[in-house]
């Protein structure tokens, strides 16, 4: 997925970026904005707690502007912050977030008490990105940003600072997890992303 911004960096809206022209930060700001809410999502923030990393990644994103090098796609750039800003948010707050529990019910019948039953088609994408939440943060992380974002086993390496092959392992187990969760919730077995 190629980014447009990067390409921009010697352009004449990267330049207004970074030496501080509000209207091209606020640009900025509404371009990444989603994405960086899918990564705090992604590490299972809750809403208010995504709109405070979402704030704190880009403040530092302004700050750090003008030490950008360009060296990998802007977005890219701005996830790894978002990343590593989240992590720091989940540590300090010393907190675990059971999700498969509130999965299940979410998706459980309440005529007949099947879980799955009454999903259709056009849900099951939906099914598979709420599933994703259940996983392991990091796993979760790697699926989002290469299935949704659309980037490389390289690019997610450096973003999550982690080897390749831990990534391509992360990815192995993230889809066999996925599997495992999705034969439960849903009762049928079904092609994992």
């Amino acid at each position: 997925m190629a980014d447009s911004a990067g390409k921009e960096q010697g352009g004449e809206w990267f330049g207004r970026l970074v030496t501080g022209d509000h209207r091209a930060f606020a640009e900025f700001v509404d371009k990444y904005k989603e994405s960086v809410f899918l990564c705090c999502r992604t590490l299972g923030l809750r809403n208010d707690e995504a709109e405070d990393v979402a704030g704190e990644t880009f403040l530092a994103a302004y700050k750090a502007l003008s030490r950008y090098k360009g060296q990998a796609e802007l977005s890219t750039w701005l996830w790894r912050i978002a990343y590593h800003k989240g992590i720091s948010f989940i540590r300090k707050k010393g907190r675990r977030i059971e999700l498969l529990t509130e999965f299940s019910e979410r998706f459980v019948d309440e005529k007949n008490g099947r879980p799955g039953a009454g999903i259709e088609a056009e849900e099951q994408a939906e099914v598979v990105w709420t599933a994703v939440k259940c996983l392991p943060r990091l796993w979760a992380v790697a699926v989002v940003l290469f299935y949704r974002q659309g980037k490389s086993v390289k690019e997610i390496a450096g973003i999550m600072r982690k080897r390749e092959n831990t990534i391509k392992t992360y990815l192995f187990r993230a889809r066999k997890e996925l599997k495992k969760i999705l034969v439960g919730i849903l009762g049928e077995d079904i092609d994992v992303v």
